[in-house]
């Protein structure tokens, strides 16, 4: 079995059930089968939610310089499938905080949604959040191969905001954290040396590129 075929077949679809694992633990802890949600169960879902989305962006943008490191490109096979975690996550993340704090499942929309929207414009850390998780739904929709080639070049201006979510993230995280700065000093370093990792590759490439077209280096 060639490598593609042993990704699409096998590997594929075991990365896909180790993604949903933080799901069910927390459908099981919330029933009390694989543990507990504590005193606070809405707050520990949301915030179970909220950091798994954050190592999810983590690893999708982890791709590109793991893939140029070790030179295996059968990684890229994997990013889409993050990149839609991602916005799992980040979106059972919001539904938590919009249908069970903010108590829109119990209360009519209309009680609620004023607090809502004065919630996501006046306190910036939700606006952070909100706004990833909008940038999130925009490469979701548009994640299929079908609309890559009817969007062409604007795809991959588009797709690029996932650095912006990677940024965006980890500063609402950084606002929100309730249990000090140390996790989201974590996150920070990890996205620093990814963009790092990706500044240098871009830039190494543009030299070989120069260099390569520079007609006396032809000549020697």
């Amino acid at each position: 079995m060639d490598t593609l075929r042993q990704i699409r077949l096998i590997w594929k679809p075991l990365v896909f059930l180790l993604c949903l694992l933080p799901a069910a633990r927390v459908i099981g802890d919330l029933f009390e089968i694989t543990g507990e949600l504590g005193a606070n169960p809405v707050e520990a879902m949301q915030d179970r939610f909220g950091t798994w989305g954050i190592r999810f962006i983590m690893l999708t943008l982890a791709i590109t310089p793991l893939r140029k490191l070790t030179g295996w490109n059968w990684l890229v096979r994997f990013r889409r499938m993050l990149g839609l975690f991602t916005f799992f996550y980040v979106l059972l993340h919001f539904l938590v905080w919009l249908l069970l704090e903010q108590s829109l499942y119990f209360l009519p929309w209309r009680e609620v949604l004023p607090t809502v929207v004065e919630d996501i414009t006046k306190r910036p850390y939700i606006t952070l959040g909100f706004t990833a998780l909008l940038l999130l739904t925009a490469m979701a929709v548009t994640s299929t191969a079908g609309m890559r080639r009817r969007m062409g070049r604007n795809w991959q201006k588009l797709h690029y905001a996932a650095y912006a979510v990677g940024l965006l993230g980890v500063w609402h995280y950084w606002w929100q954290v309730k249990t000090g700065p140390d996790d989201a000093i974590y996150y920070a370093v990890v996205f620093a040396v990814l963009m790092g990792l990706r500044f240098y590759f871009r830039r190494k490439g543009s030299k070989e590129k120069k260099k390569g077209s520079d007609p006396f280096q032809k000549r020697v």
